[in-house]
């Protein structure tokens, strides 16, 4: 009798046990029943933060998502292209580093549309909804000092991108400080910009506004842009690197411009000048299209304490690409180009640009001590994406640092960007501006280090 006391005993012991394990493992798991999830609740701020400052009517992306309706009847879609990475676009890798402004969706948000449209897409408590976000008309920073607008330039609708230069000119009453400059599209066809100053002594040139104002750039070479768009100085030399600004004004769908702390950035410029926009990308249409962009100039009180400063590492940079950026046909190839830094700095942002045969990108700093900090890792290039990426604070690199890049181009049949078919011996040919050539260059836009520099934000601001 008692050997059977025990043995009950035992049992229920072990069913306890068991059912505690069960339930632990119902609470931990799959037995608690999932809440449901709505588009009010759950999808609408996701979708109203990540997608629709471009998914609005009249702006780049080929379909508003601003409603239910838009989102619901494209959830499969959508549900897709979240899965696959494909939107919304954001190329560097957080897992590696991070900027102001990321704009990708963390694994829990996806899970959220994965499972919303599983159940069916169901609207949910109109009580929930949000509304999407208020679209800025004009400027997203403030109100500008001076609208600089550029040539009405004819986007032709022939089903192909285009990369075109331009120039917008200007004569002020006198030299001046721009604190800030903000590219403004006149097309929803505007993809990409990238922009910088060039200026000129009253000596050296009389007349910024006569020669061309638009070239196509699969046409040209750098030379021929300076000719026929009268960039050069009178004497027919080149403006001097001291009268170049880099990376004064860049503009991607949905992305704010960066405007620095008071003190940090800004532009001491000569009143005669010219706004180079060395780099638009018009994407594909179906009919011609009439670009009217323009750009608002912010000025300054006075000039900047901290001026900002460039390094510019491989093609038309201060370091050699190794090896020679030659791509044979079907080959797949990694180049590197490296420079070591001679004084403390502190890190604003940086830039990747690599044309159509780019697959990869890696930036990293390494210490005199061989720790590495890590600036931008890109998996898988995408030249339609091209950002300047601001780091969210300061990033400091100390001297003796050496930056290395290393990248990989695929000029391979299995490139679906392969601007040949079948491919063809592609280079880097002196920083042609032909996309059908290749480039490799990292920009970085710094200051020189101060104590405490690492503490200060570079989150968006606004002008006003």
């Amino acid at each position: 009798m008692r050997k059977i006391t025990i043995i009950l005993k035992q049992l229920v012991a072990n069913v306890v046990l068991l059912g505690a394990a069960v339930l632990f493992l119902c609470l931990s798991f799959s037995c608690k029943q999932k809440r449901e999830v709505t588009f009010t609740a759950d999808i609408a701020p996701i979708v109203h933060q990540k997608c629709t400052r471009c998914h609005s009517i009249g702006q780049i992306a080929p379909f508003p998502l601003t409603s239910y309706k838009d989102v619901a009847k494209r959830s499969k879609t959508i549900r897709e292209i979240v899965n696959k990475r494909i939107m919304p676009p954001w190329p560097a890798d957080p897992s590696y580093s991070h900027f102001a402004g990321e704009n990708y969706l963390s694994e829990n948000e996806i899970e959220l549309i994965n499972d919303w449209v599983d159940a069916g897409a169901p609207f949910g408590d109109s009580v929930d909804m949000l509304l999407p976000p208020a679209l800025s008309k004009g400027s997203m920073i403030g109100t500008p000092d001076v609208v600089l607008k550029i040539k009405p330039f004819l986007v032709k609708g022939d089903h192909s991108d285009g990369f075109i230069v331009m120039k917008i000119p200007f004569e002020f009453q006198s030299d001046t400080f721009i604190r800030a400059i903000e590219f403004i599209p006149g097309s929803k066809m505007v993809h990409h910009v990238n922009g910088r100053i060039i200026f000129y002594d009253e000596d050296k040139k009389k007349d910024v506004f006569s020669g061309e104002y638009a070239l196509d750039t699969r046409d040209e070479t750098r030379e021929s842009v300076f000719k026929k768009m009268n960039l050069l100085n009178d004497d027919g030399s080149f403006p001097g690197e001291d009268h170049y600004i880099h990376s004064a004004t860049n503009y991607l769908p949905g992305v704010t411009p960066t405007i620095y702390p008071e003190n940090i950035g800004g532009f001491h410029v000569k009143r005669k000048g010219i706004i180079y926009l060395n780099d638009i990308h018009y994407g594909p249409s179906s009919e011609d299209i009439w670009d009217s962009s323009y750009v608002n100039i912010f000025f300054g009180n006075k000039p900047s304490e901290r001026p900002v400063q460039e390094i510019q590492l491989g093609t038309l940079g201060i370091s050699d690409i190794i090896p020679q950026l030659v791509i044979p046909a079907d080959t797949v190839m990694e180049f590197r180009t490296n420079a070591k830094i001679l004084a403390d700095i502190s890190v604003l942002t940086i830039n990747p640009h690599m044309h159509l045969l780019g697959k990869s990108f890696l930036a990293y700093a390494v210490t005199l001590q061989s720790d590495t900090i890590p600036l931008i890792r890109i998996n898988n290039w995408d030249f339609r994406w091209q950002y300047f990426y601001t780091f969210p604070k300061m990033v400091h690199l100390p001297s003796g640092s050496t930056i290395e890049v290393v990248a990989t181009m695929d000029n391979t049949k299995n490139n679906p960007n392969n601007p040949f078919n079948p491919p063809q011996l592609v280079e880097g040919r002196n920083g042609s501006m032909r996309t059908t050539d290749e480039m490799l260059q990292l920009i970085i836009t710094y200051l020189p280090y101060r104590k405490g520099d690492e503490s200060i934000s570079l989150e968006a601001q606004s002008y006003n």
